[in-house]
């Protein structure tokens, strides 16, 4: 059965990207557009524009030709949008690397994508140039003022204006994020401008709105930053406030200091409002919406922030492969179920499947998320096998995540296919259980993993990170008294921190692979 969702279908425009996102703007002159948290330099709607159009013109002046490939490497800051739009305004294609990326993986990103120019970070440029040798790179512009490299300020300086190339929405690709996908190993995601352009106008459901101001900590390296929260925010005309480094006091002050409306986070983050102390008894009455995104959200810690911020959490679900979103807690009057990601978004299917025969799975019961609409990439850069094996003939991206659809059209995630722990037979979800666990008052935060056993095929193991003394038999006696008794926690460890990516993805492997 095709599930869709509550919403009309969309007439998705065959524009070019930064002409969409740069239609809002050009009518809000001094609006704020984006703010820096820190030193509150504000870059207004008119000079984004501005800068949009000075720097792609510099960049085509330059020689930059249609769909060669641009990286950007930077924590976040108020340029950022700038260079991500006159990048792909300019035709080129913009491929983001993390800040914290290690030099391999810099080294991987760049050859792979054969990256022609990079912009980056005044302190992170001599790390790119090292790992940047023998690779072909023409050139680093750095955000910011250096000595050894072309001042990114440079492309914008010369006020003429340069002939951008034609685009065709449907088939040139915009940016180049990379995803581990379902197979564990990173590859180019091929977003075309009209992938993007169609995910902000399927992501407008009228929670996110012109007169809001959003907090930005996630990295604009990741597609949700991108999509979700710049893209959305500059096609509303909305004002955003960069966080261009994250720790909890600091985002405190953000949002009582610039009345924060509207924040978009992501899990481990709601996990220490919902806990922490600091957020106890503080006023954030002017917080219209929490945004969840990026990684599972249980309905415990869901509800405990709408009651403790005293408003609307949301959540939405996606990959890098679909620009990233495809489903969306609906607008009212359509009630929140917490702990669900929604309903699918306009011009979007959904199926679910048995991931051992293809064949659709019965009402209510789990299976592979598959879904298909104009936000599904163009594939995955100069990799056709993998392609292949992530969208189907059909066009179906197989997103590697197990669901359930409640009778209302809700989806659950249950958990991603190759996470799944095998035990004597039955499946056993992580984050099922790692949502029981932070329920418990003394538990800061936890993950699960499954190590090989000869007997029994994998054990559940969970690492935990203690709030307040607690013995590993408590918490193993707490956890097999509301699970079934193939879910119990077979063996635990206890550590500092949980390690996970900037968008809030547990890092499993590390857990594995990792002492004790």
């Amino acid at each position: 059965m095709i599930q869709r969702g509550p919403y009309p279908p969309l007439s998705i425009p065959a524009v070019a990207l930064a002409e969409f996102v740069l239609d809002r703007p050009r009518r809000l002159g001094g609006k704020p557009a984006f703010v820096d948290a820190h030193s509150n330099r504000t870059v207004t709607h008119a000079q984004f524009v501005e800068g949009v159009e000075r720097a792609s013109s510099g960049f085509v002046r330059r020689g930059l030709e249609k769909g060669e490939v641009v990286a950007l490497i930077a924590p976040n800051s108020v340029d950022c949008p700038i260079v991500f739009h006159a990048i792909v305004r300019a035709g080129g294609i913009i491929t983001p690397i993390p800040p914290l990326a290690s030099p391999d993986d810099i080294t991987k990103q760049l050859k792979d994508s054969g990256a022609r120019f990079v912009v980056a970070a005044a302190e992170l440029a001599p790390r790119v140039a090292e790992a940047a040798r023998g690779i072909g790179l023409e050139e680093i512009f750095t955000l910011g003022a250096t000595t050894d490299f072309t001042p990114f300020a440079s492309l914008a300086a010369d006020s003429g204006s340069a002939r951008m190339p034609a685009i065709d929405p449907q088939t040139d690709v915009a940016a180049l994020p990379y995803s581990s996908g379902t197979t564990g190993l990173s590859k180019g995601v091929m977003l075309t401008h009209t992938n993007l352009v169609a995910n902000v106008l399927q992501l407008d459901v009228g929670h996110m709105r012109s007169d809001d101001t959003l907090v930005c900590l996630l990295p604009l390296s990741h597609i949700y930053g991108i999509t979700a929260i710049q893209n959305m925010a500059l096609a509303l005309g909305a004002t955003t406030v960069v966080m261009g480094r994250f720790d909890l006091p600091a985002l405190v002050d953000v949002l009582v200091r610039q009345r924060i409306t509207y924040a978009p986070l992501v899990p481990p983050i709601l996990l220490e409002i919902a806990k922490n102390a600091i957020f106890a008894g503080l006023d954030l009455r002017h917080v219209r919406v929490v945004f969840s995104g990026a990684a599972p959200l249980s309905a415990e810690v869901s509800r405990a922030v709408a009651e403790r911020i005293g408003c609307a959490v949301l959540q939405g679900y996606g990959m890098t492969e679909a620009g990233p979103a495809t489903h969306m807690t609906p607008a009212p009057p359509h009630p929140v179920k917490h702990g669900s990601v929604g309903l699918p978004l306009a011009n979007t299917a959904v199926r679910l499947v048995d991931t051992s025969d293809g064949r659709e799975v019965d009402p209510g019961a789990d299976g592979e998320v598959l879904v298909r609409g104009p936000q599904v990439m163009k594939g995955y850069w100069n990799n056709p096998g993998a392609t292949r094996a992530t969208v189907d003939d059909d066009g179906w991206l197989h997103t590697g995540d197990i669901g359930r659809v409640d009778e209302d059209g809700n989806l659950f995630v249950v958990d991603r296919v190759k996470e799944l722990i095998k035990y004597k037979g039955w499946q056993v979800a992580p984050a099922e259980l790692e949502a029981l666990l932070v329920t418990h008052p003394a538990i800061a935060d936890a993950a699960v993993v499954g190590v090989d056993d000869g007997e029994c095929g994998e054990l559940p193991k969970a690492f935990v990170v203690r709030r307040a003394d607690i013995t590993a038999d408590e918490i193993m006696a707490f956890v097999a008294e509301r699970v079934a008794p193939y879910k119990k926690l077979r063996l635990l460890s206890f550590v500092e921190r949980i390690p996970k990516s900037p968008s809030g993805k547990i890092l499993r492997r590390v857990l594995r692979d990792g002492p004790g």
